[in-house]
C-alpha cells in the first residue's frame, strides 16, 4: 500500500507541526508532501524527502508564507498523488484539498477549521494594519471560503484533535469528525512535587493568548509571575506589569522544564482548540489555572489536574488562582493523568484502531473498482 503523508507548509515549528513529525514516524515508508519546505526552521525529518509544489521556486516565499494564502489550493490541487491508495493530510487550512485516485482514501487530521477564514477578527487583530486593509481581505476571504467549503469535502474522514474543534468541522464543513486528544513526549518533562513560590505562563505574546488578563490578576494580587516567550504584545505587556512580573523572553527547552515541573501552576488564559501546554504542565506534576472553555475541557479534570475561570477577564482569574490556594494538589496523580491519557503510545494505539478501519475501506474499494 502506497502512502502520501501531506502537511499544509513546513516553515516552521508548531503544535501541528510536531504531530505531522510523528505521523513521518510512525509511517516511515510513506512519501512527504506539502506547499512549502524550510529545513532550517521546522521539523526534523533525517534524510526524508519532502516533494513540494510549484510555491517553493516564489523568491522568499518560505518567510512570507501567509502572504500565499490564495493560492495554496490550486498548489495542492495540482499535486499528482494518483499513485497512492492512502493519503493523510495534517492541515489547519490547505492541504486537505489534495485529490485522491478513484478508489482511494484520504484521512485528515484536522488541527482546525481555516481560522483566517472562519474567525478572521480573532485570528488577524494583532496585526497593526488590520483593520486598514480588512475590506479588500474580507472581498478576498469570501471568494476563499466557497473554496475551502468545496475541498473540505474531499477526505473521507476528519481526525480533530478535540471535541471543540470537531463541532466545528461538524458546523462549517458539515463533516463528522472522530476525537483523537494530540500526545505530547513525556519523557521531555520533569516531575518534581516539591514546588517553588512562582505561577508560570508560558506561551507566545500575541493578542488571542490574553496575557493582558494574566498580568492584570497578577499586578492586584502580587504573586509572583514568570513569563516565557516573545511577540508583538511584548512591549505592551512589559509597560502594563508591576514588579512581581518577570518576562523571560525565549527560554531553552531544558530551562522551559525546569520552570514548569516547579511552578505553582501554569497559567493559561486563551481560549485555544487543543492547547499542549495545559498537558505539558500536568506531565510535570504541575496543576493549570485556565480558562474554562475550548480544549482544556477534553485534557483537564477540575479540582484535580487544574482549576478553571469562566470569563476572560482578571476578577475571574484571581478568583481561581486564590481557589487554587486551598487545594491540596497531588501532583503524582497529575502526572499519571497525563502520561496515562496523552503518551505518544495511548495516541497511536486509538489511530492504528482508526487505520485498521480504515484499510478494511480500501479493500472493499479495490474489490469494488
Amino acid at each position: 500500500m502506497k502512502i502520501a503523508l501531506v502537511h499544509d507548509y513546513l516553515t516552521q515549528r508548531g503544535g501541528a507541526e510536531r504531530v505531522f513529525e510523528l505521523l513521518c514516524k510512525h509511517f516511515p515508508q510513506a512519501d512527504i508532501f506539502t506547499s512549502l519546505f524550510d529545513p532550517e526552521h521546522t521539523i526534523n525529518l533525517g534524510d526524508r524527502a519532502v516533494q513540494t509544489t510549484l510555491l517553493q521556486q516564489v523568491p522568499g516565499a518560505a518567510k512570507h508564507f501567509r502572504l500565499l494564502a490564495p493560492f495554496y489550493y490550486p498548489a495542492f490541487r495540482a499535486l499528482d498523488l494518483r499513485d497512492y491508495d492512502l493519503i493523510i493530510s495534517s492541515s489547519t487550512s490547505f492541504a486537505k484539498a489534495v485529490r485522491k485516485r478513484p478508489g482511494g482514501y484520504h484521512v485528515c487530521f484536522c488541527h482546525n477549521v481555516t481560522r483566517f477564514l472562519w474567525d478572521t477578527q480573532t485570528y488577524l487583530r494583532e496585526y497593526r494594519d488590520f483593520h486598514t486593509i480588512y475590506p479588500v481581505l474580507e472581498r478576498i476571504f469570501r471568494v476563499m471560503r466557497s473554496y475551502d467549503l468545496k475541498y473540505a469535502q474531499e477526505p473521507d474522514l476528519y481526525i480533530a484533535n478535540s471535541s471543540i474543534v470537531a463541532r466545528r468541522i461538524e458546523n462549517i464543513y458539515r463533516k463528522r469528525a472522530i476525537v483523537i486528544n494530540y500526545p505530547i513526549d513525556t519523557s521531555k518533562f520533569l516531575f518534581s512535587d516539591r514546588k517553588e513560590d512562582y505561577y508560570l505562563a508560558s506561551t507566545r505574546m500575541i493578542s488571542y493568548k490574553r496575557l493582558d488578563v494574566i498580568v492584570e490578576a497578577f499586578n492586584w494580587l502580587g504573586l509572583p509571575l514568570l513569563v516565557t516567550g516573545d511577540g508583538p504584545e511584548s512591549g505592551r505587556l512589559k509597560a502594563q506589569a508591576s514588579k512581581n512580573v518577570q518576562f523571560l523572553g525565549y527560554v531553552s527547552d531544558d530551562e522551559r522544564k525546569q520552570l514548569m515541573s516547579k511552578a505553582k501552576a501554569v497559567v493559561v488564559a486563551a481560549l485555544e482548540d487543543y492547547g499542549l501546554v495545559p498537558v505539558e504542565a500536568n506531565a510535570s506534576g504541575t496543576p493549570v489555572i485556565a480558562y474554562g472553555a475550548g480544549g482544556v475541557l477534553d485534557t483537564q479534570i477540575p479540582e484535580e489536574t487544574g482549576v478553571f475561570f469562566n470569563r476572560q477577564t482578571p476578577e475571574s482569574l484571581q478568583m481561581a488562582l486564590l481557589r487554587s490556594q486551598n487545594i491540596q494538589w497531588n501532583y503524582s496523580k497529575i502526572r499519571e493523568h497525563a502520561i496515562t491519557q496523552f503518551s505518544e503510545e495511548t495516541f497511536f494505539v486509538k489511530v492504528n484502531q482508526v487505520m485498521q478501519q480504515v484499510y478494511q475501506q480500501l479493500e472493499s474499494n479495490l474489490v469494488t473498482l
